[in-house]
């Protein structure tokens, strides 16, 4: 039995560093395509009954943090969240004949953007909009993420009377020279001001993220940041790698005028920050994320129950995701839409009495058991090959033989182990699971500038 415990070893994770997806689908958006008729994509959505998960996106920011790559729209004028709240009412409208009659909501997530950039009337607006259509199943989970920095307690009780009882922040870095070099300017009074105000409205669960890889970072700045996340005591941590990705992030070009840490050095910063977390008792999710040995996500990984979508690792990621606001992106049993990315061509969609798809991609039986393939490697880091050939109806030898062979380098270095047709991922491994599951992507081929790095 391969030990659950992850180990990282440098020497491997330097090694098998190359641009890769993040596997929050398969396949992934880079192959959705325009959608000619957005019904196509739509087809399977209202016959398949139960519970929904519901993803709204909020673009608007008061400013622009320079490392982030996000779909956003930057301004000061509150009238603007005015006139998408009239839009995404009308989408939702729009969306309404081709969702289960019977359904119910089983996950709510507000990203961004940012969602506290809305007022609390605005906030309050939003719950009512979304309780008009949709029916909170029982012990549903809602959840936002919130910037300290437009956030009041006014929003909080706002948020809490609705039903959200999960919050997270973008913490990012403590460090004032940092926070500088990234425009994000963000005091640790703050983030310890806006943690009490959830706490004390009775929200259950907060997230923090934090970025190694940032501008003028080093392991002594960055392990005061550590000090103050294991300080704020949060229940998951997500710790991301600064993806420099320009080419989609113009303003990541700003950036660059700070010296970046080195490859070398943000491989210390990765290093300190898996052994102060585990070392704390925070529980490796998988990939880049870190929770509570007792908190829903940890237990969902111990169980082989941890799903994964388009909001990363979840505990119910098995369900239809409905997506609403511009850039949102929905998940189907089958196909995959995209809503369009400019708010203007949004706008002039909705307001012309179309659903804004801008793209998709509708799943062939070949990219449905590839899914569940890599799926199951990212959630679970153990793969029964012969169980998922016999759900799809696939002879495994014929269709894994090039995977198989891809993955032999990995094999040698100990990263992965084969037990007949089972596949198990190693501690060391664990580490580098993008590249393990591309072995198993048909559509992966090297381009440094379609993804971000996989550390």
């Amino acid at each position: 039995m391969i030990s659950t415990v992850p180990r990282f070893d440098r020497s491997l994770v330097k090694k098998y560093d190359r641009s890769g997806p993040r596997y929050t689908s398969y396949p992934t958006a880079l192959q959705f395509s325009p959608a000619a008729d957005p019904a196509e994509l739509l087809d399977d959505c209202r016959n398949t009954p139960g519970p929904l998960s519901v993803y709204v996106h909020l673009p608007f920011c008061e400013s622009l943090c320079w490392f982030c790559a996000c779909t956003t729209v930057i301004t000061l004028d509150q009238g603007k969240a005015d006139a998408y709240l009239d839009r995404l009412e009308r989408e939702i409208d729009l969306m309404d004949p081709h969702l289960p009659s019977d359904r119910s909501l089983a996950q709510l997530h507000l990203g961004g953007g940012s969602p506290s950039f809305l007022s609390a009337p605005q906030i309050a607006r939003l719950g009512r909009i979304l309780g008009a259509s949709f029916t909170p199943a029982p012990e549903p989970e809602f959840s936002a993420e919130l910037d300290p920095r437009t956030l009041n307690e006014e929003k909080v009780d706002v948020l809490r009377s609705i039903g959200f009882t999960r919050a997270s922040f973008g913490v990012q870095d403590v460090n004032p020279e940092v926070q500088l070099a990234i425009h994000r300017v963000q005091p640790d009074a703050m983030n310890r001001k806006v943690l009490a105000w959830v706490r004390g409205a009775g929200f259950e669960s907060v997230n923090i993220d934090l970025v190694y890889g940032l501008p003028k970072q080093t392991t002594a700045t960055f392990a005061n940041t550590l000090d103050a996340a294991l300080d704020y005591a949060p229940d998951r941590i997500a710790l991301f790698s600064y993806a420099h990705v320009p080419w989609v992030a113009p303003a990541q070009k700003i950036v660059e005028r700070s010296v970046l840490p080195s490859a070398e050095e943000k491989l210390d910063l990765l290093e300190m920050a898996v052994e102060r977390l585990t070392g704390a008792g925070y529980v490796f999710i998988g990939m880049d994320h870190f929770a509570k040995a007792d908190d829903p996500l940890a237990i969902a990984a111990a169980n082989g129950t941890l799903h994964r979508n388009f909001q990363g690792y979840s505990t119910r990621g098995d369900l239809n995701l409905s997506a609403f606001g511009m850039s949102s992106i929905s998940q189907s049993a089958r196909a995959y839409r995209q809503n369009q990315k400019d708010l203007r061509d949004y706008s002039d969609a909705v307001d012309n009495g179309r659903l804004p798809v801008a793209r998709g991609y509708r799943l062939t039986p070949r990219d449905e058991l590839r899914r569940t393939v890599i799926m199951e490697l990212m959630c679970r880091f153990r793969l029964d090959l012969d169980k998922a050939g016999a759900d799809h109806g696939v002879d495994v030898r014929e269709e894994f033989a090039a995977a198989r062979k891809n993955l032999t380098p990995m094999e040698e270095d100990g990263l992965v182990e084969w037990d007949g047709n089972t596949l198990a991922v190693t501690p060391p491994g664990r580490f580098i699971i993008r590249n393990i599951a591309m072995a198993f992507d048909t559509y992966a081929r090297p381009a440094e500038n379609r993804h971000a790095r996989t550390i």
